[in-house]
């Protein structure tokens, strides 16, 4: 699977099917984190009563041509990749550690930060890409 989202780059996102691919893989990442319906929506920058349209991304439905959507979905395959770089051998840990506590976040879960909005999913990114440099 990582070497799909490693594939991000080469997508052009005015296409629609390259939104639909896309679309396809954060739902999939989704899924691989265990998020709920609303925590799917509101990540993507949706109302949490926005299931509806995160369930037509999951039937193939492409992401909508929004600058915001698409920079999100962009920064949480980015927080994929970072894992899955800094944990290569512990795929589990990879896939949990946004829903794990953490000392760095106040002992809350990255995905209580992630909850706040872009700048959550920002300082989340930030932060795996400091700790990966180091």
């Amino acid at each position: 699977m990582s070497a799909v989202f490693e594939q991000v780059g080469a997508i052009d996102l005015h296409q629609r099917d390259q939104r639909g691919r896309l679309a396809r893989m954060v739902v999939k990442l989704f899924d691989h984190w265990q998020l709920s319906a609303p925590d799917q929506a509101t990540l993507l920058g949706l109302s949490a009563e926005s299931r509806a349209t995160v369930a037509r991304y999951r039937k193939g439905e492409p992401l909508a041509d929004s600058t915001d959507l698409l920079a999100r979905t962009g920064h949480l395959l980015g927080i994929h990749k970072a894992l899955r770089i800094m944990f290569p051998h512990d795929r589990d840990l990879a896939y949990r550690w946004i829903t794990t506590p953490n000392r760095r976040f106040g002992d809350r879960m990255p995905l209580e930060i992630m909850r706040q909005g872009y700048e959550g999913i920002l300082a989340v990114r930030r932060f795996l890409d400091f700790e990966r440099g180091r």
